[in-house]
């Protein structure tokens, strides 16, 4: 049974007969075997059918949470038992916001000290795909913002405290001033992360409460694009401290401290709620509580 439920969980992801069976090794007539098998099983329709995947019922609705629950048990099973023998092993991948990327080399270095057979996957994400991986078993846990937005069903550890600044050359008008209102950002030239990205709304919604309009000359998903524009092209963005520090050394730029208001964010450490935890997750969520805040 629990080969046919990892297939529904494929196709439920895949939204595709085709793409769910390459995703799984196997051929399309024997993943479709497998989910009327598992149909049959339980006793309900899980998918809707015609000339293509057309969704999943009511009832594969709940068999999926409870595919998702069953999967994370049974890999965490497998986990804890190697564990005893091997010590933690494997690979740890981690879904992390792109302005705490800079951060993650704190938490990943003393841990992969800690256990020199671990090795590390780090990706990428908006908090809406990091959330998605880990209810997917695509992401062991993530890194991003614990206050702003609802994060669901989640164990959640903080890491430290995201405060804002202006990122610009040393020879832009505004870097003669020490600090910076919010408002002082009227009228210049921003290029900011895209909507889709949760600092960007954050960033939004505090510059609107200053009277700014959000309309910067490029958007992009990549904070190297956009200290590349502030460098090429002289104009602003707006990182969170941490992040931007990576970018001043060596480089003619300047961060300016945005207050009026003084806006702070929590990020942290995300996994999935489970109990119990598997012993990675458990060393992970143990190391993140050791976390320098300063």
């Amino acid at each position: 049974m629990i080969d046919r439920l990892e297939m529904f969980l494929a196709l439920a992801k895949a939204r595709h007969f085709g793409r769910a069976a390459e995703a799984m090794g196997v051929t399309q007539p024997t993943l479709s075997a497998a989910i009327r098998q598992l149909e049959d099983q339980l006793g309900v329709m899980l998918v809707r059918r015609g000339s293509r995947f057309q969704g999943l019922t009511p009832e594969g609705e709940r068999v999926l949470d409870w595919a998702r629950r069953i999967s994370g048990d049974v890999r965490g099973m497998k986990e804890e038992l190697r564990a005893a023998r091997e010590g933690l092993t494997g690979v740890l991948r981690l879904a992390v916001i792109p302005t705490a990327l800079g951060a993650v080399a704190q938490l990943t270095g003393r841990f992969a000290a800690a256990h020199p057979a671990l090795r590390f996957s780090v990706r990428s994400a908006t908090t809406t795909q990091l959330l998605a991986a880990i209810e997917d078993h695509e992401a062991d846990a993530g890194i991003g913002y614990l206050d702003n937005e609802p994060l669901g069903r989640v164990v959640t550890v903080p890491l430290y405290t995201e405060r804002y600044v202006a990122v610009m050359r040393r020879d832009a008008s505004l870097a003669e001033r020490s600090r910076l209102r919010w408002a002082d950002l009227a009228g210049a030239d921003l290029c900011l992360l895209t909507p889709d990205m949760q600092n960007r709304r954050i960033i939004a919604g505090h510059l609107a409460a200053a009277g700014v309009a959000a309309e910067p000359r490029i958007e992009t998903n990549s904070t190297i694009v956009l200290i590349s524009h502030v460098l090429n092209s002289g104009w602003i963005t707006i990182l969170p401290e941490r992040a931007a520090a990576i970018f001043l050394q060596g480089q003619p730029l300047v961060a300016r401290p945005l207050g009026a208001p003084d806006a702070a964010h929590e990020i942290g450490l995300i996994a999935p709620w489970r109990e119990p935890h598997t012993p990675l997750l458990s060393a992970l969520l143990a190391e993140a509580k050791r976390f320098d805040r300063d």
